[in-house]
Parts: C-alpha cells; structure tokens; sequence
C-alpha cells in the first residue's frame, strides 16, 4: 500500500496568464502530494489536466561542490553518460520514446545540484518510467562509454570556457576568492582532471549519489496521482538504497584581504570582475542581496547601468549577481570597458556606488522596484509544467521541504532600504574581495579567437 506522508496548498498560482495580476494568482492553491518510498527516494506529485502534457523531473542532490582535485568535472560528466543506455535499454531509447511522444529531455550540472528534464505528452508516462528507472538503478558505465563523452565533454570545455573570455574570467575568479571549498572549480571541470577520470572513479561516484535515497522526483501535469505512485512504486520501488554520501565540509577560512588578478587573455576590451564572499541560500541576508543586485543592475534605470553606461559612457555592459548556494558563494560585479576607457575606471566607478549606498542608502522607491521585479520573476515560473517542477524538485532537494516555497514571496517582501545599507556596510570590504583585471591580449596567429565578453552569468 502506498504511503502518502504530507499533502499541503502552496501561495503560488496552478497557471500564470499574463492577464491575472500577480497577487490574484498568488493566492490560487498549489496541491502537492508527496510519497517517500522505503529505499528514500522522494516523489512529489502536482495534478493539473489543463494541457495533455506531463513534466517529468529529477534532481540528483550532487554537483561540483562534491569532487575533489582529481575528479573534478565527474558530476557534469555523469550528466551526459546518463543519455547512454541502462541495462535493459540500449543508448538514444529514451529519446526515441520521449519524440513519440511529442516530448524531449535535457539536463544540467551546477554546484549543487544535477539535474533531468523530460517534457512529453501524457499518454508517453507509462512507456518512459521504467527507462527513467533503468538508468538510476543500472546505468551503462564502460570505457567505451566514458571515452565517448569525456572528448565532447573537453571540447565543451574548450569552446564554453578556455574560448570566452567571460567564462574564463569567471574561473579564475573561483578559484581565487576560495582557497578549500570546492566551489573553486568550475562545474566543468579542470582540462586534467577530465582527462585522467577513470572507470572506477565513475562506478563509485554512481553508487554513492544516484541512489534513490539522494533524488527528488517531481512529476508536473495530467496524470493520476495514485496510478502515478503505483507506476513508480513498482519500477523504482525495487532499486536498493545506497549508504549516505559524505557530508561536504565547509572549511573555506575567512578571506584576510583582498586577492587581485591580472588575467592577460586575447581580447578587445578591459574588463573587471569582482567577488566579494557572502552566505548561503538559507542566510537571513540572501533576500537583501537579490534586491541589491536588482537595484544594482537590472534593466537600463538601474544604478550601474545609469551610472557606468549611460552618464559616465565608460562601459559597455555592467551586471552585479548575488550568487548564494548551498554553501556561502559570492557576490559578483562585472563591468566590460568601453574603447577608449580602462577597467580602471570600471572598478572605481563600482566603488563609488557602493560607497554611495554605505553613505546614502537606496529609495524605498527602489526597493519596491526591485521587490515588484522578483516578484514576477518568482511568479513567472509557474507558467509551465516544466517551470513547476523545477521550483519543486529544486526547493524540496536544497532546503528539505517544497513548502519553503511559502517564505520565498514574503522574506523578499519584509526587505527594507535599511536592510540594503546594512548588507552593503557588512559583506563589501576590501578585504573580503577578490578583483580580476582582465589585460587584453592580441590572438597569435592561427589561435582561435575568443568568444567576446558578455559578462559571467553566474554558473558553476
């Protein structure tokens, strides 16, 4: 008999048309079930026959953050050998079954976190759970196979990273302002590293975090919850529970000073990126930190780009992004010079507004701009299946429980122009930073021109 432990109603909307205004669909019941089974693997179920469609979507709780120097790059790795057949289904099946079925699937690694997509049409659910199951009880892992996806793994390397110039920028930052955590690395991986994984390496990475007991399934659109929770009961039910992975240890000490680096690169313009360290997804500070990204850099009104771009004309582009994680992360500020101009003058052009804030404080004006704004971001992912059960999986997977959906509207909300002062006042020192000056380079002949900067998103 299955064994259904919570069932709740979430503030967030079934649907979000862009006709309802927000606060209306905020108050819409979001009804969630969830089941754990025996072996630990956690289901959480979202019925909605609006469209004949079905959101399937697993979140394996590993990323960069659980290598070590050897093996960093394994979880983005996995990421591709996870298309590469099971035991009872050959490569490409679960495509096949998913264009069939007018779906696709798709995947990511970050720091934290990996994770599975699979959108298709409902009558496609019976044919693709006994594949999805296949491959976390009995992944194909074989020399072949590793080989195959570690050179396609290395050219993305070279393409996405060691050939742009933000990427690359953003690399050395980490591995700068950390000195421990492994939030050093980049999710890709260091070329070396890719190189030397082994088979062995793999099989023992498989069994200790694709366990069920290390998962979040979210299934997202029409079906029938308990026909669904007997489906996956019958096919993930039999998959063994794996020991507990280690816990990470953060042992990141505190930054005595500011770490600078000249990062000569081909290029045609200076840049500068700044980092400065703060806490993680689950600090009191985070909501604060996004609506002072916001205020910092959203949209052509916000204070950097006025201020960098638009008065000053001394940058092409300008972002600042509150990158909190599991662990403590960063907050970044990245400022692309325009001809003409140094990234000099971008940095310090970046303290005088943050010295601005120390001194001044932000208008309530723009707090509530930058609140309106998370908001609808927030809000925005509701709109599709898939959307849903990404917020679902994610949230269940990095903070235990899906309903802290409920605090994420109102900690933003609670932020206040002092709130933003004070934030400004305790994380950005100059001896909590860590500054890269990029020095542009000329390409040698025959190299490969990189890709120009655009500014780092924010990965890993």
């Amino acid at each position: 008999m299955l064994r259904i432990l919570e069932m709740g109603a979430a503030v967030c909307g079934l649907l979000l048309s862009p006709t309802i205004a927000p606060r209306a669909v905020a108050q819409q019941p979001l009804i969630v079930t969830r089941l754990r089974l025996p072996n630990g693997l956690t289901i959480l179920a979202l019925e909605d026959h609006t469209l004949p469609s079905i959101a399937y979507y697993t979140v394996f709780k590993v990323g960069s953050r659980n290598e070590h120097p050897g093996i960093t790059g394994l979880s983005h790795l996995f990421e591709h050998m996870m298309f590469n057949g099971s035991a009872r289904y050959k490569p490409k099946v679960i495509d096949q079954v998913l264009e069939a079925g007018g779906g696709y699937s798709n995947a990511f690694t970050n720091s934290d976190t990996t994770e599975y997509i699979d959108e298709f049409g409902s009558p496609t659910l019976a044919a693709l759970v006994p594949i999805e199951a296949d491959r976390m009880r009995a992944l194909k892992l074989d020399r072949a196979n590793i080989e195959q996806e570690r050179g396609i793994v290395k050219e993305e390397r070279r393409v996405n990273t060691d050939n742009n110039v933000s990427s690359a920028m953003s690399e050395a930052l980490w591995n700068s302002a950390f000195v421990a955590h492994p939030y050093r690395w980049d999710t890709i991986g260091f070329m070396k590293d890719i190189e030397a994984i082994r088979l062995d390496d793999a099989q023992h990475y498989f069994r200790t975090y694709y366990a069920p007991n290390n998962a979040v399934l979210c299934v997202v659109g029409d079906f029938d919850t308990h026909n669904l929770f007997m489906l996956i009961k019958s096919q993930y039910g039999p998959i063994p529970r794996h020991p507990a992975p280690r816990p990470v240890v953060n042992a990141e000490p505190p930054q005595p000073g500011e770490r600078r680096i000249a990062f000569h690169k081909a290029a045609d313009l200076p840049a500068v990126l700044i980092g400065y360290h703060i806490g993680s997804i689950r600090d009191p500070d985070d909501p604060a930190l996004d609506v002072l990204s916001i205020i910092l850099s959203q949209g052509e009104s916000s204070r950097l780009y006025r201020g960098l771009v638009y008065e000053k004309q001394i940058a092409d582009s300008v972002s600042a992004s509150n990158i909190s994680r599991m662990d403590p992360g960063l907050f970044t500020f990245y400022a692309q010079a325009q001809s003409g101009h140094t990234a000099a003058e971008c940095e310090a052009a970046w303290y005088d507004a943050l010295d601005a804030i120390r001194q001044n404080g932000v208008s309530e004006r723009e707090v509530q701009k930058a609140r309106n704004i998370l908001r609808v971001q927030f809000l925005d992912q509701f709109k599709t299946n898939q959307g849903r059960a990404q917020l679902l999986a994610e949230t269940e997977a990095n903070r235990g429980d899906w309903r802290r959906l409920y605090d994420y509207l109102p900690q933003h909300d609670r932020v206040t122009a002092a709130d933003v002062q004070r934030v400004v006042r305790k994380y950005f020192g100059d001896r909590n930073r860590t500054v890269v000056t990029l020095i542009p380079e000329k390409a040698t002949e025959g190299a490969v021109k990189p890709e120009p900067s655009s500014g780092p998103g924010g990965g890993q």
